[in-house]
């Protein structure tokens, strides 16, 4: 996904720099780390990159005006990651290009609003992920400020810091689900002057200073 042709203030130009340091980061993903685990709870790298493909695969779903959740979790050789997630990529930037997309209404289960309102809470998803993956890699990509305070500002109004689990109970019945599904631990403390990427991690429940087990 490029952002040559886009203007400053646009919400996609801040999704593609989130994509940007995606794209680092998948690179790293070979076959003899698949199986490492991260900081996400029962996924290791594979199917972490799967779901990161996926987020991928849905932005640009809903860009086109189809259903996000018709989008199954990927496949792909153990040595196609990067290309899988570049193509994904070049997906999201085809369905987006048209600038009416920005104001088209669009609804998911936890948020409703415009295409620039949905494309800029899935920037907190692609940014946590990747730091996900990075830190189950063991690399440290440089973090570019936008989407890290874009994604900062999003979720600290939408997510509370404890209770989340009764938020997403909530969530689920409405949506007439069985199981819940809490995509978000409570937070974790971390000090008001860390770096915005230890922020916004731990507020996604996250240790900031997570490592792979030894």
């Amino acid at each position: 996904m490029t952002d040559t042709t886009l203007q400053p203030t646009d919400v996609r130009l801040t999704f593609a720099l989130a994509v940007r340091t995606g794209t680092e980061v998948v690179a790293g993903v070979t076959p003899d780390v698949l199986d490492r685990p991260t900081p996400c709870d029962d996924m290791d790298v594979r199917s972490l990159t799967a779901h990161l493909v996926a987020v991928l695969e849905r932005v640009a779903a809903l860009g086109r005006g189809e259903d996000p959740f018709a989008v199954a979790e990927p496949a792909a050789a153990d040595d196609a990651w990067p290309e899988r997630w570049a193509r994904a990529a070049h997906a999201v930037q085809a369905a987006w290009t048209d600038d009416a997309v920005l104001g088209r209404p669009m609804s998911l289960p936890w948020q409703q609003g415009t295409g620039a309102d949905i494309l800029g809470g899935y920037v907190s998803e692609v940014t946590v992920h990747t730091w996900d993956l990075a830190r189950a890699l063991g690399v440290q990509p440089e973090w570019h400020p936008r989407p890290v305070e874009a994604a900062l500002a999003g979720v600290d109004g939408f997510l509370p810091a404890t209770g989340r689990f009764e938020l997403f109970e909530r969530i689920s019945a409405e949506m007439g689900l069985d199981e819940v599904a809490v995509p978000f631990r409570d937070a974790v403390p971390v000090a008001d002057d860390a770096p915005a990427i230890d922020r916004l991690v731990a507020w996604n429940g996250r240790d900031p200073h997570w490592a792979p087990p030894r």
